[in-house]
Parts: C-alpha cells; structure tokens; sequence
C-alpha cells in the first residue's frame, strides 16, 4: 500500500489575475465575462506531469481525488487509473463549500496528505475543516499566496511531493493566510491569520508565508529609490513605465507626484498616470501603442517573487513583449536580507529557462546603488 494523497483542485483559482481583478472571491462570473480562463488545471497537470516524469512514483500513491474537473481529469490526463473518487460536485460551478465536502472525505479515508492547486482562500478552506490533523501541500495557482503551504513552484511541489513520499520530510506549523479581496479591489491591503496548518518544512522549495517590512529608517531609503525611478523617467521620456504592486511601489509613485492604484498595476509616460489598475489586455494594448517599455518591480517580502504572485496581469505575453532586460526591480536592503533569491514563476517553462540562464538580477537598494541576487525559478 502506497502514501494515501488527497488530491483537490480549486476550477476557478487565478482566474481574476489576468483581467486584474487581484481574485475570483465572489466575481466568477464578472471574470469570465471578462475573458478569464481556468488556470489551475493546467498548473495541475504540468505539477503531475512533473512529478511522474521525473520521479515515477506514481505506483507509491494511492489517489483519493474529487470527480471531474475537481482532481478527476488531470489524473487521468497524466495516466493514472487508480484513483478512488471521493466527492462528487453538485453543480458544475464549483464553491468553496466542495472545497470542504471533499476534505471532510479525505479525513474518512485517513489520507497522510492533502494536495491541493489554488489560492490562499483554497488552503483557508481546506484548513477550516483538517486543521492541524492532515500536512497541507499547494501548487500555486491562485492570484493571492501568501500562507506558507505552498511549493514556489509547480516543478518544486513535485520534488517536495516526492521527497514527502521517499523520505518523509520535516512536518512542521505553517501559516494560513489570506487577503479581504474585497478590500484589495479597493486597493487596501489587509492580510489575516486564519490559523496554524501542518505542512512541510522545506525552505528551498516551500515559500515562507509573506512578511510586511516596517521601519523608520527604511524611509530614506525609499526616498533614494525613488529619486533613482524619478531619473530614469527622466532619462527615457519616450518610455512607457509599468509600475507594478505593494508598498514599496506605491511609496515611489506616491513621492514622484503619480496616482497609483497599490495593489494594481498602473501605467506612466512621461511622468503621467495614463492607465490605472491595467489588465493583461489592456497593457498589451499599450504595448502595441509605445515602443519601449520598462516595468518597476518589487519582490514580495521573504518570499522574493517578482513574477508569478499577485500580479497575474504581468503575463508571459506582456513580459516577452516588453523584454526580461527592461525589467528594474527596487528594494530595500532589509527586505533583500529575507530574501534569498528574487524568484520567478511566469507560468511558460521557456520563459522561466531564459530567466534561469540569466542567473542573477541587478537589483536597486538605493540611488544609483545596486546588488546582485540570484534568480530562481522552475529550473532552480
């Protein structure tokens, strides 16, 4: 008898990214009104791809899975047989009520595993009904990851999934957070502590739940930061500025004149707002319209990523199309201390390669002042 791996996947998680509504909470419809495609399956798939391409193993799973799109068909798109379905959704609209009929199952059968692709609000759902009695393992797919369940990457969960099943693996408490997507459409930013989970301790491979960085002193640093932004609009008239999520973004806009939306991601030309909380389309559409573009980034806290979470909008189209060298990533060095690597997860495996063959990223910690940390993305 093999591990037993629950195996759940949110339909609709990461939706809302793209059309940049920062989360499918409660606006499915609007999404796909809006053009959203599903997203998770696929991170699903290419994560069981990953796991029985590299690894095998899949003769030492038993699956316990949900029927139809919910688990179902990426296992058997892969080529599992064996699966056993535990739930069956009542509507082909999926809720977070499915989310937790399914875990309630996975308790019954004693899984030593729950595999979920999603959000922060999946893993708060599944959270809600294990607590501390099932390890957690999430595939990011959401627009919002922030508790520290998830692999920080899909070729990551796979490794972490393999090593959990060949050597066991540190169990240990990690965070379940999650973001009031409510208040994030209106661009405040609050993130709550739902609960301690129990997930698997692997710093390399398993994102640390995201910090927030408060400190007098970093303010003047944020001051040079944004004097150096300031000169290279300055400098590039002609440039079409991007200017991506968090706090740290939104200081320097804030100091340079602009109006910027703090958790969206705004376009500036000439020292002007002239686009506001963009989506993929419409920032193609400007790319399509301005010859040269740069995008300001800056890395989650602890976390390190630039690509990949909370700004889904920032597609592997976009990125291409604007160039991985016209890319200028701002922080603070304290913020660079937690952060041991500027991570990148575009979705599309050759863009991730060309961010790996690129090894490290010059990153700006004050005015004129740079280091270089390196990346780290699918292919470590």
């Amino acid at each position: 008898m093999g591990s037993k791996i629950g195996f759940i996947v949110n339909p609709i998680a990461g939706m809302g990214g793209r059309v940049g509504l920062k989360g499918t909470d409660g606006v499915v419809e609007r999404a796909i009104k809006l053009g959203a495609k599903p997203v998770a399956p696929r991170k699903a798939e290419e994560m069981l791809r990953e796991f029985i391409s590299h690894y095998g193993g899949g003769d030492k799973i038993d699956w316990y899975t949900c029927k139809g799109k919910m688990g179902e068909d990426e296992l058997k798109k892969i080529g599992v047989k064996e699966i056993e379905i535990v739930y069956q959704p009542s509507t082909e609209n999926t809720t977070s009520d499915d989310t937790k009929k399914a875990c309630k199952r996975f308790l019954k059968r004693d899984v030593d595993l729950i595999l979920f692709c999603g959000g922060d609000g999946t893993a708060r759902d599944i959270f809600s009904i294990v607590g501390k009695r099932i390890p957690i393992l999430g595939i990011p797919s959401g627009v919002k990851m922030h508790s520290g369940v998830f692999g920080i990457n899909v070729r990551a969960t796979a490794k972490i999934l393999h090593d959990f099943i060949n050597q066991g693996l540190t169990i240990g408490d990690v965070e379940i957070m999650d973001l009031d997507e409510k208040l994030y459409r209106q661009g405040k930013w609050r993130i709550k502590l739902f609960g301690v989970a129990k997930g698997i301790i692997e710093p390399t491979y398993v994102q640390v739940g995201k910090t927030s960085f408060e400190s007098v002193s970093e303010d003047e640093i944020r001051e040079e930061l944004s004097e150096h932004i300031l000169d290279e609009m300055e400098q590039n008239k002609d440039c079409l500025f991007l200017m991506g999520s968090g706090g740290t973004i939104d200081y320097i806009a804030k100091k340079i004149g602009l109006e910027n939306t703090l958790l969206g991601i705004d376009a500036v030309y000439n020292k002007k707002t002239i686009g506001k909380d963009l989506n993929e389309e419409k920032i193609l559409q400007l790319l399509d319209k301005y010859k040269k573009t740069k995008i300001v980034l800056s890395p989650i806290g602890a976390q390190g990523f630039i690509l990949g979470r909370g700004n889904l909008q920032l597609s592997a189209k976009v990125i291409r199309k604007i160039g991985i060298d016209n890319i200028i990533v701002v922080a603070t060095p304290s913020k660079l201390a937690a952060t041991p690597f500027i991570r990148v997860d575009t979705g599309d495996p050759d863009l991730d390669r060309i961010f790996a063959e690129k090894e490290f990223i010059m990153v700006v910690i004050g005015y004129r002042l740079r280091r270089i940390v390196r990346t780290q993305t699918n292919k470590f």
